[in-house]
């Protein structure tokens, strides 16, 4: 089977309904694997209650780590380490000996290479989890980033290459993603390759300028994006400086939500808002997600598989 199509959902700042979207949006698809790349505060298994089926260890960044039996408490390690993660730990005979703070530690191998005795070596950090998970609406894919770990831009090329494989192993033509928030490292690597990009931005002063830096990121790259707007109604102003911007730059608008407090009723619940309610913003997320799935037909040239609630 050849690489399936991926679509990636985007926003310039977190809390704009990413998510909520993307939910709604893996709920419409039969033929579809999902992977939440938004691995440093990822919450889409909040909503897909997910059955972890494969658990697999991310390395994280390497650190320093002293062998007191080979160390002879030179202290060049001490002397040389510009991140203070060198500590004085004790006495050894009358003599000071070292240890590594590994979270002050920086990876750097300095101390590693300076060491006369070859005391010190570089181990790999535990750097977070990944899983392939069955949920109510097929797989998905998904990860936690350890506390205080780097690397998230790593971490989301993992969960994105294992959805594919998900997707190509069950014969499914195409893999719904859930992107992080912003245009920075984990962004780049969520939309990179990706066939089409749905950006969720809302009316305020700073949406129109997040949504113009997203617009130039997916432009970079070269993936067709579409943009919805959410809680449309509390600007119009903003909403039709919004309009304008789409329409100079040749992006389609896919869809317009009301606020709508249902929606928060649906997160409490750990549903969809699909699932939760026939209400006015259900509505025109369904219809919003119709649009996705059109503009990705279009980009396909085929008729894609949807389901109305999910299965």
């Amino acid at each position: 089977m050849s690489k399936p199509f991926e679509i990636v959902v985007i926003s310039g700042k977190g809390g704009t309904g990413k998510t909520v979207f993307t939910s709604c949006l893996a709920s419409q698809f039969r033929d579809k694997v999902v992977a939440d790349c938004d691995v440093d505060a990822p919450d889409l298994h909040l909503l897909f209650k997910p059955l972890v089926k494969r658990q697999e260890d991310f390395p994280g960044a390497p650190y320093a780590n002293i062998d007191s039996d080979k160390c002879t408490a030179c202290g060049r390690c001490f002397h040389v380490c510009r991140f203070g993660a060198v500590t004085v730990a004790g006495e050894n005979g009358g003599g000071p000996t070292y240890s590594i703070d590994a979270m002050g530690c920086e990876g750097c191998g300095v101390c590693a290479w300076t060491c006369p005795a070859e005391a010190i070596s570089m181990v790999p950090g535990a750097g977070g989890k990944w899983y392939v998970s069955d949920t109510r609406f097929g797989t998905l894919v998904h990860a936690r980033l350890g506390v205080a770990q780097e690397n998230s831009g790593k971490l989301v090329t993992v969960v994105r290459r294992e959805a594919r494989k998900a997707a190509i192993e069950k014969g499914c033509r195409f893999v719904v993603i859930d992107g992080p928030p912003g245009i920075g490292c984990p962004v780049i690597a969520s939309v990179a390759g990706a066939n089409l990009a749905v950006a969720v931005t809302e009316p305020t002063l700073s949406g129109i300028h997040d949504l113009e830096r997203v617009l130039e990121l997916t432009g970079h790259f070269g993936v067709k994006t579409g943009v919805i707007i959410n809680k449309f109604d509390l600007n119009s102003e903003v909403v039709r400086r919004m309009e304008q911007l789409l329409e100079s730059a040749g992006v389609p608008l896919l869809g317009k939500v009301h606020f709508d407090k249902s929606v928060n009723q649906a997160i409490a619940e750990g549903r969809t808002v699909i699932e939760h309610s026939d209400g006015k913003a259900a509505r025109e997320i369904s219809l919003a997600a119709r649009a996705t799935i059109a503009l990705a037909e279009q980009c396909l040239g085929v008729k894609t598989t949807t389901e109305s609630k999910g299965s």
